[in-house]
């Protein structure tokens, strides 16, 4: 008699079955979630900014096209099996029309690099080729100004036309550049947000920094932001629908400013 046997035979391939159910079922799983997971592609990927975007967007869930010069690519080693990397100048439009494809948003750090319109050749491209619904997120410095309603420091506008007029004469960057990208973003009918960021610095998350429509308000007056606090808020504005065309002044939540309003 060999029902012993027989009922083990039995059990074991009822539970190879299974085990091939359970598998089947976690691979259908995953590719669900990969197929629901949202896609982000940050342009300038390689820049502090970038990497901290890239992290953080990472973490979220998003998946991640970076984009960043032939050069820079080394710089996104610790990501290169977890993200899409196309290398390239973003001025490129061929090379944006390839990395925003798809794409449910686009982070885009605004940099004024030389002196052929590298900025309004970025925000133009992204803008041209990005998805209809996608967010734009682009990132650039307090002294963009959306309405003319910011009040400016004396100082802050003096360093501003003294650094603007040195990097120029030395074709390092054109800051007139990243103002006329900013003004034909501030044109565009896209789903749109310009974060600018105050002056930065390295440190451990403060949280998501504070934020104002106008720099001369009270709770920016520290003008300091850490720099992964500065890409957290990126991030997070890709759901915020509340900031679509908006051009928020950031500043650090745990700054004393941002305190003195009772926002730390």
């Amino acid at each position: 008699m060999n029902f012993g046997k027989n009922n083990v035979a039995t059990q074991t391939s009822d539970l190879k079955n299974r085990n091939r159910k359970t598998t089947t079922m976690i691979l259908h799983s995953q590719e669900a979630n990969r197929m629901n997971r949202k896609k982000v592609c940050i342009v300038g990927a390689s820049g502090k900014l970038g990497r901290y975007m890239v992290r953080l967007a990472l973490d979220k869930g998003y998946q991640v096209v970076g984009v960043c010069r032939e050069s820079s690519v080394h710089k996104l080693d610790e990501f290169k099996e977890r993200i899409s990397i196309i290398p390239g100048l973003s001025n490129d439009r061929s090379v944006i029309q390839r990395a925003v494809d798809g794409c449910d948003g686009v982070l885009t750090v605004l940099v004024p690099w030389g002196v052929n319109h590298y900025s309004t050749g970025t925000a133009q491209a992204v803008l041209d080729f990005s998805p209809r619904d996608a967010r734009l997120v682009f990132s650039c410095g307090w002294h963009i100004s959306m309405d003319g309603k910011d009040v400016y420091s004396w100082k802050l506008k003096v360093l501003v036309k003294i650094f603007s007029w040195i990097v120029k004469a030395l074709r390092f960057a054109d800051i007139s550049d990243q103002v006329e990208a900013c003004r034909r973003i501030f044109a565009s009918n896209k789903k749109w947000t310009v974060v600018r960021g105050s002056d930065l610095t390295e440190g451990a998350s403060q949280g998501l920094p504070c934020w104002s429509e106008h720099v001369g308000d009270a709770i920016l007056k520290s003008n300091l932001t850490h720099r992964i606090d500065f890409a957290l808020f990126m991030v997070e504005a890709l759901l915020n629908d509340n900031l679509i065309h908006k051009a928020p002044a950031i500043v650090g939540r745990l700054t004393p400013s941002a305190v003195a309003m009772g926002q730390g």
